[in-house]
């Protein structure tokens, strides 16, 4: 027997028209590359989502199509969040850190049909045009004084496009099933996978956003967002914002310490998500300005994901800003939540010691979100905090494969998706990363793949043999160390091979250092034993540190 409830398709266009309905005039705060401040609100932003619609409907957008976007944190990418899902197509955010020829790889994978892109970027576009067989037409997202001079076919206007629209629409009603964003993995092995999500995964994932006990985000927030929205939809904060109306700042490409910091105190911000890449940059601009204050900000959270909190930020934070640090575990392939640190009212009076190292954990699960370890066998592990294994994860927004079949079947007999993480848990369902199992290290927050700059050194003719692995880093927290065994006779300078990467590989995925040795220590097997390199280079530093 069905229960007699209404049968509601849930769709992110919901979300903006509740925003434009209930907080009509809560405001959207952004900085554009151009450096001025532009304020609007979510009335605004639902109206100008709703001229994308028609705008694309005019490009001939058909639902179902891919829409890319190569552009950072501000309005106008609001405005194609809802626009673009709202409308039935679906919306492929970018990620502008991908070096060019991974960007020319996934948006014709993705067989994007239209390309808003952000003048920053525009250098970028013209080289990639020619090549991006399936783009159709190339749109800055910006006013016609700032237009950049650039050759491009079809290259049109934002605002202009927008501007000849009418602001009157209705969002169509399909399956919430439907594909409504696509994120591409950094691809650490291999081509970069695209993750498809669907507008239901969507909303499930917003409503525990939400939740007391993972970020309890309200509308007496004001959230900066400082996570790119091509980083898995900005971890979700742009749909859980207009969930509940709350005061969104987007500080577009200006990171940098002194902008964070001017942002948030003239903008009263009370939340804010990032890398701590970010972070470290305002450490830094306060430490150059001790006469600054920043418990006077008022910000009372800070969100933290991307990569694992130190002891050092951590207490930082709560010492001198007066804010909880929430740290979080996920991944592309999980929408991104997975796992969020909160206490349990049983840590309350606890020893310091012991409660900073709960709060250096992952975190607990959230409801829908299901956590396994196993073993090399696939034998699951006690949540005992000492056994570590595979970590395996399962839910209504984790992925259950890659867009158009890229890498097979990954899910398990269970239905768990393999993270590639390697990871305990503790009795109080407490997550622990151990290591990447793939050696992948992590710089500013994004991901750099030690196999392919040691498959790029391989290709020099004076290697005979690389490993790279990561070493910790004040600002990025980790960055590449290049180790090399030269070839018998051969003579090879660092600068040589730095060279020779920096036309096969990302420039910010360049090793820090090369360094040169007799040899590299290998497994039974042959393998590289990088765990004894890591332990061996541990407190090694770095020139650019």
């Amino acid at each position: 027997m069905h229960g007699l409830m209404q049968d509601r398709p849930l769709l992110i266009s919901s979300l903006i028209e509740h925003a434009a309905t209930f907080h009509p005039h809560t405001e959207i705060v952004s900085r554009l590359p151009e450096g001025t401040v532009h304020r609007t609100d979510w009335q605004g932003v639902c109206l100008r989502s709703r001229q994308v619609a028609n705008a694309l409907k005019t490009l001939g957008i058909q639902q179902g199509d891919r829409v890319g976007t190569l552009a950072w944190n501000s309005y106008r990418h609001l405005a194609l969040y809802y626009g673009v899902s709202g409308s039935g197509a679906v919306l492929h955010t970018v990620n502008p850190r991908l070096f060019p020829e991974q960007i020319d790889y996934i948006v014709n994978h993705a067989e994007d049909q239209v390309l808003f892109f952000d003048t920053t970027f525009a250098p970028l576009v013209e080289q990639l045009a020619p090549r991006l067989k399936s783009v159709k037409a190339f749109i800055a997202m910006t006013d016609r004084a700032h237009m950049p001079a650039i050759s491009v076919p079809n290259l049109m206007c934002f605002d202009e496009l927008l501007d000849a629209q009418s602001t009157e629409y209705t969002w169509p009603e399909f399956d919430e099933k439907s594909a409504s964003s696509l994120c591409y993995t950094s691809g650490t092995t291999g081509n970069p996978k695209g993750v498809l999500y669907s507008h239901r995964s969507t909303l499930l994932h917003t409503l525990m956003e939400l939740a007391p006990d993972t970020f309890g985000i309200s509308s007496a927030e004001t959230l900066m967002l400082i996570v790119p929205m091509f980083h898995a939809n900005a971890w979700g904060a742009p749909y859980a914002a207009a969930m509940v109306g709350a005061k969104l700042v987007l500080p577009g490409p200006h990171l940098d310490g002194e902008s964070v910091y001017t942002l948030m105190r003239d903008e009263k911000v009370t939340f804010s998500q990032g890398v701590p890449t970010v972070w470290m940059m305002l450490f830094q601009y306060l430490d150059k300005n001790p006469q600054l204050d920043p418990r006077t900000l008022g910000v009372k959270r800070i969100g933290i994901g991307g990569a694992a909190v130190s002891r050092s930020v951590l207490e930082r934070f709560e010492n001198q800003f007066g804010a909880e640090v929430v740290q979080g575990w996920g991944m592309t392939e999980t929408s991104p939540i997975g796992v969020i640190s909160k206490l349990l009212p049983k840590h309350a009076g606890i020893d310091k010691d012991e409660l900073v190292k709960i709060k250096l954990k992952q975190g607990r699960g959230v409801w829908g979100v299901d956590l396994k370890i196993v073993d090399a066998d696939g034998k699951a592990l006690p949540w005992d905090g000492v056994a570590f294994g595979n970590l395996y994860v399962r839910g209504p927004w984790i992925a259950s494969g890659y867009y158009r079949g890229e890498g097979g079947s990954v899910l398990d007999e269970e239905g768990f998706f393999p993270t590639g993480d390697v990871a305990t848990i503790d009795p109080d369902g407490y997550l622990q990363l151990v290591d990447r199992a793939k050696d992948v290290i992590k710089s500013g927050g994004e991901w750099i793949s030690s196999i392919d700059v040691e498959n790029a050194a391989a290709s020099h003719p004076g290697v005979s043999e690389s490993a790279v692995i990561g070493v910790s880093h004040p600002k990025w927290q980790e960055r590449p160390l290049l180790l090399v065994v030269k070839r018998p006779g051969a003579s090879v300078e660092p600068q040589d091979l730095l060279d020779h990467l920096g036309t096969r590989i990302a420039k910010w995925w360049l090793p820090d250092e090369v360094l040169f040795v007799d040899a590299l220590p290998h497994t039974a097997t042959g393998k590289l034993l990088k765990t004894k390199l890591r332990e061996q280079y541990r407190e090694h530093k770095l020139p650019t540190a």
